[in-house]
């Protein structure tokens, strides 16, 4: 491939041009596309935006469990089997003192997110208020996620001071059907048009490696770029033990990383996120998924265990990349202990529930 095909990828992307579909199944597909020069041209898109800054997100699950879909990817789902540590909404005290541990760990940005199917008036309500609090405690921006949602209701938690709702898409409209029944793609689209009417800030990804086509994930980057969603996790499939969702795609690192250079090129603007599958899929090529997103999360995922706190930072710090804090990279780094979290079993399987320590931190610290 020309050095002017890399070239012109960057200038259409940093102009507003929609890459056509045929290009974009490309980077996907040709293996005459070298994965190095396609980084570099991510890259240059991201780092116009963004520059060599990365945002820390960390996840409260704020509820685990007890929810009534039937996801089939997801270990909270009423059909699945899994050995999570279940339990309702946590106390307003627990989750503000997890606020506070966020905000101390480097965040830039707090993520609460709540099992079911949507929130009950007096459970928006409830959350108005504790939003106020944090907002009114720490610097932090906060991103909700507590599942469909209308406009009445959004704009009660807009009015709150909430700066965005997270709803991802999670795969095509055609293949919804095969990963969930209780809810459909329309009502997960609804519920993102009735956030962004409301005024907030739209939060929307998808899961890589559900049985979507690659046409198929083109066509969800390009949705959420006609939403002009402003953050964009981009997850990885990981088959957690007791949910009913098959691995049914070999996820290389190269691939993997081609995703996350065709969302840059198709959303230049967005926050990029290397969201859950960042430590399992791309292996030795980790650090390279700095280059097309500008985001990570630290602490894990919902009930999935992440890397090493320190080692995420460390190969921030090694890439030459800064983070978005009050608190500065190298005093976080000072901080951490190093602590081994073992994702995959000498057996090669998965080992990445997370314990009950690990899920609600902040009444570990007081018992402790």
């Amino acid at each position: 491939m020309t050095p002017d095909f890399y070239t012109d990828l960057t200038t259409d992307s940093l102009n507003g041009k929609l890459l056509d579909g045929a290009t974009s199944l490309r980077i996907l597909e040709d293996q005459d596309i070298d994965l190095f020069p396609l980084l570099n041209a991510a890259y240059t898109v991201r780092k116009e935006y963004w520059g060599k800054e990365v945002q820390i997100h960390i996840l409260n699950n704020a509820q685990n469990g007890h929810c009534p879909e039937d996801c089939s990817y997801c270990s909270q789902a009423k059909t699945a089997d899994t050995d999570i540590e279940s339990y309702r909404m946590k106390p307003d005290a627990e989750i503000l003192d997890e606020a506070r541990l966020a905000y101390e760990s480097g965040a830039h940005r707090y993520c609460m997110v709540f099992a079911g199917r949507g929130p009950s008036d007096k459970r928006t309500a409830h959350l108005a208020g504790l939003i106020r609090k944090i907002k009114s405690r720490y610097p932090l921006e906060i991103c909700v996620s507590a599942g469909l949602l209308d406009e009445d209701k959004a704009r009660v938690l807009a009015e709150a001071g909430l700066n965005r709702f997270n709803h991802n898409l999670n795969t095509s409209e055609r293949n919804y059907p095969n990963i969930c029944t209780t809810h459909t793609y329309s009502d997960r689209l609804d519920t993102l048009k009735a956030a962004r009417n409301s005024g907030l800030q739209v939060c929307s990804g998808l899961i890589v490696g559900m049985g979507e086509t690659r046409a198929e994930l083109l066509e969800v980057a390009n949705t959420l770029r006609e939403l002009n969603a402003e953050s964009i996790p981009v997850n990885f499939f990981l088959p957690l033990p007791g949910t009913e969702l098959e691995p049914t795609q070999d996820l290389t690192p190269d691939y993997c990383l081609r995703v996350l250079c065709l969302f840059r090129f198709l959303n230049p603007k967005a926050e990029i996120r290397a969201a859950a599958g960042r430590e399992v899929y791309f292996r030795s090529l980790e650090p390279m998924c700095l280059y097309p997103a500008n985001s990570v999360f630290l602490q894990g995922y919902l009930n999935a265990r992440g890397g090493e706190r320190k080692q995420t930072l460390q190969m921030i710090l090694d890439a030459g990349f800064t983070i978005k804090s009050e608190v500065p990279l190298e005093e976080l780094m000072e901080r951490e202990k190093s602590q081994a979290n073992q994702l995959v079993d000498s057996k090669g399987r998965l080992n990445v529930l997370k314990t009950e320590s690990e899920l609600r931190p902040a009444r570990n610290l007081v018992d402790a």
